[in-house]
């Protein structure tokens, strides 16, 4: 039998022992009762110290006596904050063991769960499932391309060729409303007068490439100077061109 066992009264080889949750709660309860111990030691340590001041000129030997009570409560003080600090190890440990156990436990019952629903699977079975649906999909999109592509156009015609054409026609467009716009067309010009033209003293005309100039000579009565003047009438077919 081990040590703890014969401190603690554990059972012989064929004994069950205690649960993972029973020992935490063992060490939870032992936690607690070191806690209160402190306290109380605490209190007395408190005590003691008030003793030993009242009594320290008045009554030297009470007061040698509480403080050394006082150094045995502070002794037995440390102790306990060893011990708390030994069973707080244990007991985190205990408790990641007992974590990691149900940890392993729910992942083994998840493996068995996977392992039933594997069970009637077969991997050649799912690569040729798998090899089947691919080629589905695959004839699915050869039918939706030849549903999408149109039927008796089996021509194919030059792109930049149409883009010519389509700039010849703009072309045209745009030259057509250039000539409506200037409304040569439907625009009535005067002929040309074959007679010649009836003149004023001091004036002049005559048509030089198709555009008739008239000419006016006046002098000034307060100046000696005369003054020229050309007026350029432009001609039917200036007008035109």
């Amino acid at each position: 039998m081990s040590v703890f066992g014969k401190l603690f009264g554990g059972g012989g080889k064929g004994g069950k022992g205690p649960s993972p949750q029973d020992a935490i709660q063992k060490l939870r309860d032992t936690e607690q009762m070191l806690a209160k111990k402190q306290d109380f030691l605490e209190k007395k340590i408190d005590q003691e110290l008030i003793t030993a001041k009242k009594n320290g000129t008045k009554n030297k030997r009470a007061a040698l006596q509480a403080l050394k009570r006082k150094k045995r409560y502070e002794n037995q003080l440390t102790q306990i904050d060893g011990t708390l600090s030994t069973i707080e190890f244990q007991r985190e440990a205990l408790e990641n063991a007992n974590t990691n156990t149900e940890v392993l436990k729910n992942m083994g019952f998840a493996a068995k769960a996977m392992k039933a629903a594997h069970e009637n699977m077969d991997i050649d079975k799912v690569d040729d499932l798998m090899q089947d649906i691919t080629e589905q999909q695959e004839l699915a999109q050869e039918i939706s391309d030849a549903i999408s592509k149109p039927v008796g156009f089996g021509e194919e015609f030059d792109e930049d060729e149409l883009l010519a054409e389509l700039d010849e026609l703009e072309q045209e467009e745009l030259d057509k409303n250039l000539l409506e716009i200037g409304g040569t067309e439907d625009a009535h010009l005067p002929n040309v007068p074959s007679t010649s033209l009836p003149s004023r003293p001091g004036e002049s005309f005559g048509i030089y490439n198709n555009i008739i100039i008239i000419i006016c000579n006046k002098t000034s009565k307060s100046s000696m100077g005369t003054l020229n003047a050309t007026v350029t009438v432009p001609t039917e077919h200036e007008i035109t061109n």
